[in-house]
């Protein structure tokens, strides 16, 4: 299920830092090493994992590749959080019937 995946992704931290610069533009993953202060091979693995997850994706220019986020990962992952809160409510409201109705003395 690709929002599991998305989920299992953004579990660990330093994938979580890089898809939240992701998010707000591009950047190699040289600058990403840099900022994030973590080898490039390591940066290189969290980026397979984020674009397996559909999270993230590339676009060559030159020998360059620039990353980015992408919305359809985290779309499905909302989709599937949603599905389980309608769960959990659908389950509290069968389990917490409305009180009684109140009886009116004359």
């Amino acid at each position: 299920m690709p929002a599991l995946s998305a989920l299992a992704a953004l579990a660990d931290p330093t994938r979580r830092t890089l898809y939240e610069r992701l998010r707000r533009r591009s950047h190699t993953v040289g600058e990403l090493a840099t900022r994030l202060r973590v080898s490039q091979p390591a940066v290189s693995q969290h980026l397979k994992v984020l674009r397996d997850a559909r999270l993230v994706t590339h676009q060559a220019e030159g020998t360059r590749r620039f990353y980015r986020a992408t919305p359809e990962g985290l779309a499905e992952l909302r989709r599937y959080i949603e599905t389980l809160w309608d769960d959990v409510l659908t389950a509290y409201a069968a389990d917490d019937p409305a009180p009684p109705a109140r009886r009116r003395t004359p």
